[in-house]
């Protein structure tokens, strides 16, 4: 007889599903993306978007992209430091990213996505496992966190992405991996 694990719905499913139903939301209404999208300009008339963007994406492979890598990042940490702190420093990420989005990105874009509480999740574990073997696309072979951390950092640069939220990402991540573990934070 086999053991099949059973299901749990945990705080890494329950981000990955609200994802993929804002998503389909916003598929069948795109104008909820100017809704929940957060655009500097508009802000402080809008603060939930600070938040509610994180959920928004716009395109089947936008969403592909950052719900894989929130699956395989957030497992490996809920493990490490439990769901509580995971989902503390994916938020405190995805808002320090909006944060910098705020103050150096163009006033009238909309930042939507959750690349800048995935990148903090990349961050985080650069440092706390630094040669922690990852497989990215097109390298038919593992490279160290680290590395891959690197090269996500300079594909931000590329146009159309919201560099700042991916860079506060990443900053706010490498700040809570030296916080944890000189703590040796566990669960």
């Amino acid at each position: 007889m086999q053991n099949y694990r059973s299901f749990r719905l945990n705080a890494l499913w329950f981000l990955i599903i609200l994802n993929i139903v804002v998503f389909l939301a916003t598929s069948i209404r795109p104008d909820m993306i100017f809704s929940l999208g957060l655009q500097p300009i508009s802000f402080l008339s809008r603060p939930w978007t600070i938040l509610t963007n994180l959920f928004v994406h716009g395109s089947l492979s936008h969403i592909i992209f950052n719900m894989i890598s929130l699956y395989f990042l957030g497992s490996f940490l809920i493990r490490v430091i439990g769901e509580k702190n995971f989902l503390r420093i994916y938020f405190i990420g995805g808002v320090a990213g909006n944060i910098l989005f705020l103050l150096l990105g163009n006033a009238f874009s909309v930042g939507i996505g959750a690349s800048g509480a995935i990148a903090a999740l990349g961050g985080m574990l650069a440092i706390m496992a630094p040669k922690l073997p990852v497989f990215i696309f097109p390298f038919p072979f593992p490279i160290p966190l680290w590395i891959a951390i690197v090269i996500f950092l300079l594909l931000s640069f590329s146009p159309g992405i919201a560099w700042q939220a991916h860079f506060g990402g990443i900053l706010a991540g490498i700040a809570a991996g030296y916080y944890f573990r000189r703590k040796r934070v566990l669960r």
